[in-house]
Formats: C-alpha cells, structure tokens, sequence
C-alpha cells in the first residue's frame, strides 16, 4: 500500500478506503466470511467526482468551447480505455484484489476492472481527503497532458488520426473488430486499426464506436511517437 501511495501522491488517514477501492467483487465474493467490501459503491461515487472535476477543468480552461464539444471531451477523458491508461501508470493492477477466477482470466489487466478502480481510488481520496487531493489525482493523471491544441484530437480521435496519415497521400485506415466478450448487457468490444494493411494500433470499449475512437486514441500515440 505505501508503494501506491507513494504513486497516487496522498497517504490515506483511513488505509481501509484504498483497501475497499482495490477490492474487486470477485474477492469479496469468494471471502464473505471474512467481511470484505468491494469497491463497487466507490466507483459510483468516484465516477461523479472525477466527472464533475474535469467539467471544471474544461469549462475554465476552453472559454471559447461550446457545451457540446465540451460534452463529448469529458466522454473522450472519462471512458473506460483513458482511465486504463491512468491505472496503468499507475500501476494499479499489481494491488488490486481478485478472486482466484477473476485472477486466472488475467483481471489484473482487463481494462474494465482497472478502469473501475481507478474510480474507487478516486472516491476513496476525496472520502479521506476532501476534493483537493482526489482533484490533485485527476490533474496530474489525465488533466495536466491536455493543452491549448489537445481538444481537437480528444474530440475525436478517428478524424485527428485520419488527418494525420493524410499527411501523406495513399494511405489507408481500417477498423476491424477482433473480439467482443460479456454478456449482452454489458459486452466489451475489441478493435484494431490497421495502415496500409498493417496494425497500428488497439483498443476496447463498451460500443464499437468506444472501442474504434481507443484505438484511434492509441494509434494517434503510436504516430506520434
């Protein structure tokens, strides 16, 4: 726990709201008799204060953006394939409890599980800390990265990479659906984009439009590297 602390920057007054945050129902399930909590209710939570920060964020920082392009960059910011990438950073799949099945199917990775607790850490902070130290989180692992030229490209990740490679004529963009996985309520869809017949870049979500605009998300990083 202090390894993580150190990584989200906040060590917590009540270390049992980082444990519930990092407790998948999985675990909680497979050890009733001993009472755990899972991190469900956090996310719920989590899931309003990070919403609410970044509105903030772009309502002061963009005065010139109209609600409706607002709207859809804190979509862009907020899904579940952004906050992967934040718990990766993070490194949050290595503290995060599972039950021995959700453990065995690689939950420590799926973005789904990852992305949820990234949202009961969130509340778990703003639980022990207030808002200034679960806002201190979000700017410094989503928000800092976005700059004055950055809304265009978070608007709509599938037209800036389209923009991109048409730098240089000939060149073409697929998305193709390599996989999808849940049940009807709740399907993950996998997508990979391919250049010129060549994968370039991958991505999940719970739509296939989610799923096409990570992929683009991640191409986009791949170009640009």
């Amino acid at each position: 726990m202090t390894a993580l602390e150190n990584k989200l920057g906040y060590v917590f007054r009540d270390p049992s709201l980082l444990e519930t945050a990092l407790t998948h129902s999985s675990y909680a399930n497979e050890n009733r008799s001993r009472g755990p909590v899972c991190n469900e209710r956090l996310e719920f939570l989590g899931d309003s204060v990070l919403s609410a920060t970044v509105a903030e964020y772009l309502y002061r920082h963009y005065p010139q953006m109209p609600e409706g392009r607002m709207t859809r960059l804190r979509a862009e910011l907020v899904c579940e394939q952004s906050l992967y990438h934040v718990a990766q950073k993070l490194d949050l799949g290595r503290s995060l409890r599972l039950g021995k099945g959700e453990e065995h199917n690689g939950g420590r990775e799926r973005p789904s599980i990852l992305s949820d607790a990234v949202e009961a850490v969130i509340a778990a902070i703003y639980l022990d800390g207030g808002i200034a130290p679960a806002s201190a989180l979000i700017h410094r692992c989503l928000l800092d990265e976005l700059g004055p030229m950055e809304p265009d490209c978070y608007n709509d990740f599938k037209t800036a990479l389209q923009e991109f490679v048409q730098r240089q004529s000939g060149q073409v963009l697929i998305y193709e659906l390599t996989g999808e996985s849940g049940p009807d309520h709740d399907k993950t869809f996998s997508v990979r984009v391919l250049l010129n017949g060549e994968p370039l870049g991958e991505g999940t979500g719970h739509t296939k439009k989610e799923a096409e605009q990570a992929a683009a998300r991640n191409a986009l990083e791949t170009l640009k590297k």
